[in-house]
């Protein structure tokens, strides 16, 4: 998967937040909030982030959906200097997606069998 998309993400988000209880609308806004710092890259710089967007993004991490990396560099005089990043874990946002859909042909199935009988 190259890119995650807008209809991607928000399946993700309702399948995960959404069976928290956050409503449509929130699930709508949080896809477009996380699509406009990533874009079509793969990993935001941590320290663009406000304190309620990095609350957002500790949930999301919590989910699995945004994973962290850090780069430490030594620059002069021997210091270290540490970068922090958040990455879209886009095989599990691919699996949340999927999800529902999975749970809703098996639904069908299930229905099928039932009107048979």
């Amino acid at each position: 998967m190259e890119v995650v998309t807008f209809e991607l993400l928000f399946k993700a988000l309702r399948n995960s937040i959404g069976a928290l209880g956050v409503d449509d609308e929130t699930i709508r806004m949080y896809t477009e909030i996380i699509l406009g710092f990533f874009g079509f890259g793969d990993y935001v710089l941590d320290n663009v982030l406000s304190k309620e967007e990095r609350d957002l993004f500790y949930m999301l991490e919590e989910m699995g959906i945004l994973k962290t990396r850090t780069e430490e560099i030594t620059i002069k005089r021997g210091k270290l200097w540490r970068t922090h990043y958040w990455v879209l874990n886009k095989e599990r946002i691919k699996e949340l997606a999927e999800k529902r859909i999975e749970e809703e042909e098996r639904i069908r199935i299930y229905e099928k069998i039932f009107k048979e009988l």
